[in-house]
């Protein structure tokens, strides 16, 4: 994707399939706010009279930084090679970790990728933005996949393709920690916020992204 016109076109074709917003949030690796707005936007820009006759629609809307990182999730062996950089980052923890969580969707193939690495067992979290709209986040839940390993009181580490706000791995923390489950470490492969650690669990990534600019 280029542009923001890009981002609010994809937003419209995520929306049209039936995905929530909060599924549209991490389908485009943004805020719930950013997915909120470029649904709205692809609203307003169906009447032509909306969108200016030359170039771009009007940016605007909330402060957020879109991670496009297809050109790594569309190859396995680029995948593989990620996951093994992931992998050497979460070894300092010793070797008596045995179980890898990814957070659905993304996180998903990640940590499997890691997990072999590591040669821990897989477990996958859904949260709760997969099922958000609009209002309060908190009066939704997540769940933990039983198609695979369960948290059974074993230390875990926490995998995701970006950070945009920290409210996801909070959840998920929270939620492992809910099952009796110990979170030695999260990684993801962008960084949005430069976080060092969530709820007392360290944070990894291989990329920090930060905004420069002039504040108002």
């Amino acid at each position: 994707m280029k542009n923001v016109d890009d981002l609010i076109e994809s937003a419209a074709e995520l929306a049209a399939r039936g995905l929530s917003k909060g599924e549209i949030a991490d389908e485009l690796n943004v805020s719930r706010e950013t997915a909120s707005w470029l649904v709205e936007r692809s609203d307003a820009t169906t009447q032509p009279s909306d969108r200016p006759q030359n170039g771009p629609a009007s940016p605007g809307g909330p402060q957020d930084i879109h991670v496009d990182w297809s050109a790594i999730g569309r190859d396995s062996k680029r995948m593989s090679a990620i996951a093994e950089a992931m992998a050497d980052m979460l070894a300092k923890h010793g070797e008596d970790v045995d179980l890898t969580i990814g957070i659905e969707k993304a996180g998903g193939p990640i940590a499997t990728l890691v997990a072999r690495e590591l040669e821990t067992d897989l477990g996958t979290y859904t949260p709760a933005k997969h099922q958000w709209e609009e209002g309060d986040i908190e009066d939704l839940g997540g769940t933990f996949s039983r198609n695979f390993a369960g948290i059974r009181d074993r230390e875990c580490y926490i995998v995701d393709d970006t950070i945009t706000s920290g409210t996801t791995m909070r959840e998920t923390i929270e939620a492992i920690r809910a099952e009796g489950g110990d979170p030695l470490a999260c990684i993801v492969l962008a960084d949005k916020q430069g976080l060092e650690e969530i709820e007392g669990v360290p944070v990894y990534s291989l990329l920090q992204v930060i905004s420069v600019g002039k504040e108002e």
